[in-house]
């Protein structure tokens, strides 16, 4: 692999620089049939809870479900605003989403190390009823911060 360049060097720093503990960033989003359709097919994720509507009527559920990276995939919104190359993430699914749920996902910036100029981040994702259901932390580095302030 060839050396970044300065320029691009510099712009990391610059994005590091400008993000600080405690600082949030949040997406809300509604969920469809299509979202899911599209998902399931890329993954290949054909599990029955989110595609057998008659084993999800006799779930606990009682109805299809969206899948979990799909809804922790809300992340990578803000992450792509944040220019963010994520090292590592983790997931707690608390309580089912469903088509037509709108999900906000609140992220904060808990830690930056600065001597490997690597920040790590909570997540909480909150359904339109104010149930958490889900929560993820993540860590990486930023890279071109694309938020307005």
């Amino acid at each position: 692999m060839s050396e970044a360049t300065p320029e691009f060097k510099q712009r990391l720093r610059e994005a590091f620089d400008e993000m600080y503990v405690g600082q949030t960033f949040t997406f809300r989003r509604t969920f469809t049939d299509g979202d899911v359709a599209m998902f399931c097919g890329v993954t290949g994720d054909y599990n029955p809870y989110h595609q057998d509507e008659a084993f999800a009527r006799e779930s606990p559920y009682g109805r299809l479900t969206i899948p979990g990276l799909l809804t922790g995939s809300m992340l990578t919104h803000i992450g792509g605003l944040l220019g963010f190359l994520a090292t590592e993430m983790s997931f707690e699914y608390l309580a089912p989403v469903f088509v037509g749920d709108s999900v906000s996902c609140t992220v904060t910036v808990v830690e930056k190390d600065e001597a490997k100029r690597r920040v790590a981040a909570r997540a909480g994702f909150v359904n339109q009823d104010g149930v958490e259901v889900l929560r993820a932390r993540f860590s990486g580095f930023p890279g071109r911060i694309r938020l307005a302030r």
